[in-house]
């Protein structure tokens, strides 16, 4: 898709050279979905890729993915053997249902920022208990969890001109054993619900997307029973909270997350 009402684009070289925030400016990292159909608000691209952020890093105390790495580089990186839950990299970047050309562009922080519902990164991202760099407009910078950072369908906490700067998925977590389910409404559809689990020696979390507005995580001391699942999860997700749109309503949605969540509780048990 042709932005035609871009007048301008910004190609920074240092966080210096980041232009001042004002109305119609969007960042450009891989544009997937900025170029997938038409911007009549954005007048101006901030081309985030020319800032050569090294796309991943790994630390002592885990992985370090800058917003610009793209899908194919994460499915695709040498990572420590010890690191078990990488398993569920490619799992959850096949949810995206996309083709190859789309791994080769589409960007992990753009896939958070865009705050669907069906995003898989936020899936992976929560699952693994990532926290998120964030670049404040007014020059700061403030960390935030992956699980507080979407509020809403299209909603997270980023203000007028703040951006992710990176992505900390934390070694502790990297260690663990993972699980994820989805289902569609068709077997190549948008995920009508998402869901992956992750058991470590701080015991069981279980991550809810795509059925729901935002993502939940449930966290135990260890791999509960089936009857404290179920409740936990109509505890902690009311009705309201399931997402109802064209791949999926809300009801179907609340069903199959219990039966979902349930089988990856046996997984992990």
């Amino acid at each position: 898709m042709d932005l035609s009402f871009v007048t301008e684009l910004s190609a920074p070289r240092s966080r210096d050279d980041l232009p001042a925030p004002e109305p119609g400016t969007a960042f450009l990292a891989g544009g997937t979905w900025l170029y997938s159909e038409p911007q009549p608000t954005v007048t101006r691209l901030v081309d985030l890729t020319t800032l050569d952020w090294p796309a991943i890093t790994v630390h002592d105390d885990g992985l370090e993915l800058a917003a610009t790495c793209t899908i194919e580089n994460l499915c695709n990186a040498p990572l420590p053997a010890e690191w078990t839950a990488a398993s569920l990299f490619r799992p959850c970047a096949e949810s995206l249902v996309a083709s190859w050309k789309i791994w080769h562009t589409a960007t992990v922080g753009g896939n958070l920022a865009l705050a669907l519902p069906a995003g898989a990164m936020i899936t992976l991202c929560c699952t693994l208990d990532a926290e998120l760099l964030i670049w404040t407009a007014d020059g700061g910078e403030r960390r935030v969890p992956v699980d507080r950072f979407v509020t809403d369908a299209g909603r997270t906490v980023l203000g007028a001109g703040d951006l992710i700067r990176s992505i900390h998925l934390p070694a502790a977590a990297l260690r663990g054993r993972t699980s994820l389910r989805k289902i569609a409404y068709s077997p190549l559809g948008r995920s009508g619900a998402l869901l992956a689990g992750r058991v470590d020696v701080d015991g069981f979390a279980l991550t809810v997307t795509a059925s729901t507005v935002r993502p939940f995580v449930l966290r135990f001391p260890t791999v509960p029973g089936p009857d404290v699942l179920s409740e936990s999860l109509s505890e902690r997700i009311s009705p309201d909270d399931y997402l109802t749109d064209a791949h999926g309503a809300a009801d179907w949605r609340r069903h199959v997350t219990g039966v979902l969540a349930e089988e990856i509780r046996r997984e992990l048990e």
